[in-house]
């Protein structure tokens, strides 16, 4: 690095990024579907597509649906399983001189346990991002991330099944997230990842049927992201483990606003589907910002939000 060029890298308590900016799960593959288009080493990191214990086709189609600023999902959380993933698709990704985060769910406590169990050890996984918005078929399909016990729960039971470092993701579908935030940190979490996608649905008012096969689906994009921003706000307010924003970033402006709230780093995600380039693009945007503004280390602007 030359000495006019500013610093971009950020701590998230014992993962080093060399920028801020990492691919979000479900939206970046695995990694080598972007490599005719995006270097990932380029990149802070990347989540790959969340993983159950046996492998999940997902939803029925359709399970896209373009919205206002955004759009609606539901995937169902199709994957691969996590044995398929560490002989299939971990071999490429330890290849790479970035940050890879393995994003995991379940539909029980147990569940859980028993993928981030699958995962220790694993060489080229350097983190779990655990994903609570999943039903819980325990407790008649409510999500893990909407009941703080639960969502403590969860936390503490991948802790006990990993050796890696655990980031929680919180879903913004609740009442109270620093409630849910503050939980999981007690818990033992060593980052929280915000937000997930807002729940919602989009009715085809010709045939009166809703335009997900699934009904319902998960609200991403430009829409949420004054919310996410806010959430952020609040939530890197309330805990003392670093916080990674995530909601609609399209570009480096947008992820600045993450920063300035409070967030250490963030994901990019639909984005991902409108420019393949864009988590780049974001890369570049925050090293001319810092340029621009003759600020030396990006890291300077988190939290510095005047109220």
């Amino acid at each position: 690095m030359t000495s006019n060029e500013p610093d971009l890298s950020v701590s998230l308590g014992a993962l080093e990024l060399k920028n801020p900016v990492i691919a979000a799960s479900g939206t970046f593959g695995y990694g080598d579907e972007y490599m005719d288009m995006v270097d990932p080493s380029l990149l802070g990191g990347i989540v790959v597509k969340g993983l159950s214990l046996k492998p999940r086709e997902g939803n029925p189609p359709p399970r896209i649906v373009e919205t206002p600023s955004g759009m609606l999902n539901a995937i169902g959380l199709a994957n691969i399983g996590v044995e398929a993933f560490i002989n299939e698709k971990l071999p490429w990704l330890r290849t790479l001189d970035t940050t890879v985060i393995a994003n995991i769910y379940g539909h029980s406590i147990l569940e859980y346990g028993e993928v981030a169990s699958a995962l220790k050890g694993a060489d080229g996984v350097d983190a779990l991002e655990v994903n609570i918005s999943c039903p819980n078929v325990e407790m008649g399909g409510m999500a893990f991330g909407t009941d703080p016990k639960v969502a403590g729960e969860v936390t503490e039971t991948v802790l006990k099944n990993t050796d890696k470092p655990v980031i929680v993701k919180l879903s913004p579908n609740v009442t109270d997230i620093t409630e849910i935030a503050k939980t999981v940190e007690l818990a033992g979490a060593h980052a929280i990842s915000l937000i997930n996608t807002l729940t919602g649905m989009s009715i085809d008012v010709e045939s009166k049927r809703p335009r997900l096969a699934n009904v319902s689906g998960g609200l991403s994009g430009p829409a949420i992201r004054p919310v996410a921003v806010y959430m952020v706000y609040r939530v890197a307010r309330s805990v003392k483990v670093p916080v990674i924003g995530i909601g609609g970033i399209m570009e480096a402006r947008d992820a600045l606003e993450f920063m300035i709230a409070g967030a250490k780093a963030v994901q990019v995600g639909t984005a991902n589907f409108v420019n393949p380039r864009a988590t780049l693009d974001v890369v570049e945007g925050l090293k001319e910002y810092c340029k621009k503004k003759g600020i030396p280390k990006l890291s300077n602007i988190i939290a510095t939000l005047e109220t």
